[in-house]
């Protein structure tokens, strides 16, 4: 009997203009859409015209929001780093959103200068864990980002990033799995 496929949903983080954030994730998307298990949401927070802040009442882009996280097995977050953090908009798109996000799998994809955007990826891994979500251990990331994808937007290394993308996207798999499993035998608080 074959699985059903599951939904992830790639959140990408940038919404500032000019952005390389949409080249990151369009390849990424590419990667996640020729993984046999997944159904991909593309969720580009530079669309999605979400508050700034936590509205009294949630707005209709809201409900859309976190009706689209609610619906996803799994997230994957693309995201820059800013003065050794991630953007402030990503922020607060995730604190839109709480139930929707537990015992969900988190992974990341982050770019940047030297550093490749690690450093906001910690900073993710220490919210994402009090909104009890789950992040795998696997990452991509592009050190130098603007070097490293040819002007058609693919990555001039055609073998190391897309295989770190099938390590992120098993573990993310095994781990969506894991927990929806667990989730049907002994609903989450």
């Amino acid at each position: 009997m074959a699985e059903t496929r599951l939904r992830v949903g790639i959140i990408v983080g940038s919404t500032r203009e000019g952005r390389f954030a949409r080249t990151v994730a369009d390849w990424f998307a590419g990667q996640a859409r020729q993984h046999p298990e997944l159904q991909v949401d593309l969720i580009d927070l530079a669309e999605a015209d979400l508050p700034a802040v936590m509205p009294s009442v949630k707005t209709p882009q809201v409900r859309d929001f976190t009706a689209r996280l609610d619906a996803a097995d799994g997230f994957v977050v693309i995201t820059p780093e800013y003065n050794h953090g991630y953007p402030a908009p990503l922020k607060a798109a995730i604190d839109l959103a709480n139930a929707e996000w537990h015992t969900k799998p988190v992974g990341f994809v982050s770019y940047g200068g030297i550093s490749g955007g690690l450093r906001a990826v910690e900073q993710l891994r220490q919210v994402f864990a009090e909104l009890h979500a789950v992040t795998v251990r696997e990452t991509v990331s592009f050190h130098g980002a603007g070097a490293c994808f040819d002007a058609a937007g693919n990555p001039e290394d055609t073998t190391g990033p897309a295989a770190a993308a099938k390590a992120l996207l098993d573990q993310l798999v095994w781990w969506a799995r894991a927990s929806a499993e667990a989730r049907i035998r002994r609903p989450y608080r």
